[in-house]
């Protein structure tokens, strides 16, 4: 038997979802070996696919590596691999790959900022995304105003938006001082601006928000804005057992790639920042600005002036 279910290995090469894959091949738009698909067709190495007449590389699920980044995007940024705008994305800083693509597990809004993951896996990207699994993730934020007993517990029960409830699973506070202070918020989905939406559902205003967790991962603390690194293989594995996927052999960084980002994981902070300020002489600056609050470590202000969001 053939290795696998073709609308499954569409979804897995980040195409999209399997369902949006089933629709894909319902409408007459993939063919294997010159013949036209349907639901159910299964495929191996060597068969030719198409989609829409482009050709897509076919690789047995247990032959590709398994590979996960972890970004630290900032602000400015858009969540898109192109933008019509002509903003910077959050692909343009990514290692480039040969027959292969990222995937963006979730997203964040053009002015937040924190950790983003990308995958070559498009199946383990839709099963961390889907609100079926489940998946915690966890925000700094810093609000303009009080988060009341009273507002916590009206955040946590849950509020209607206009897209359906919504709630934390958590809040805490973060400390700051004056009108800015900082929360800690947990939520187990991904809606458009929702941890913005909740607080501005109680009149409140979030002047700065963090992604500091994505289900198993941690946002890493020598992490700096614009940088990414590899997971190795243990991370990884957290990540898929989180939702359900078998591992995989050859998963993950490893080899001289392992040995040089763990070099440059381990630099002083100072020799870090000459690698910088040397990969980036033609860019923006990466230097950070002197905040205060859980989220400074290592943050910059990157916004386009001309952006009106």
């Amino acid at each position: 038997m053939k290795d696998e279910k073709l609308q499954k290995a569409l979804a897995r090469m980040g195409l999209g979802s399997r369902r949006q894959m089933e629709e894909v091949i319902k409408s007459g738009r993939v063919s294997v070996n010159n013949g036209p698909a349907t639901i159910g067709d299964r495929v191996e190495q060597g068969d030719e696919i198409r989609v829409d007449g482009r050709q897509i590389k076919y690789t047995a699920e247990n032959e590709k590596r398994r590979r996960v980044l972890a970004y630290y995007k900032p602000e400015g940024e858009v969540c898109s691999a192109n933008d019509p705008e002509g903003r910077p994305t959050v692909f343009e800083r990514l290692p480039k790959l040969t027959h292969d693509r990222w995937v963006m597990v979730g997203r964040l809004d053009i002015n937040s900022t924190g950790l983003l993951l990308f995958t070559n896996d498009g199946e383990m990207a839709h099963r961390l995304m889907h609100p079926s699994s489940e998946v915690t993730r966890e925000y700094a934020v810093r609000v303009l105003g009080e988060v009341t007993p009273d507002i916590a517990r009206t955040l946590t029960a849950g509020v209607m938006l206009e897209d359906g409830m919504a709630q934390f699973e958590d809040i805490k506070e973060g400390g700051g001082e004056g009108v800015n202070k900082w929360y800690h918020v947990k939520l187990k989905e991904g809606r458009n601006r929702e941890v913005r939406r909740l607080f501005e559902s109680q009149g409140l205003k979030v002047s700065r928000l963090l992604r500091t967790r994505y289900g198993t991962i941690v946002l890493p603390k020598e992490l700096r804005t614009g940088r990414f690194l590899e997971l190795d293989k243990k991370d990884i594995n957290t990540l898929t057992d989180l939702v359900s996927l078998r591992p995989r052999h050859g998963t993950g960084l490893h080899g001289a790639a392992k040995e040089k980002q763990e070099r440059i994981k381990n630099k002083p902070l100072k020799a870090r920042r000459a690698d910088n300020r040397s990969s980036n002489s033609n860019s923006a600056s990466t230097k950070p600005k002197n905040n205060t609050g859980p989220a400074s470590r290592g943050t910059r202000n990157t916004r386009n002036r001309n952006d009106k969001r």
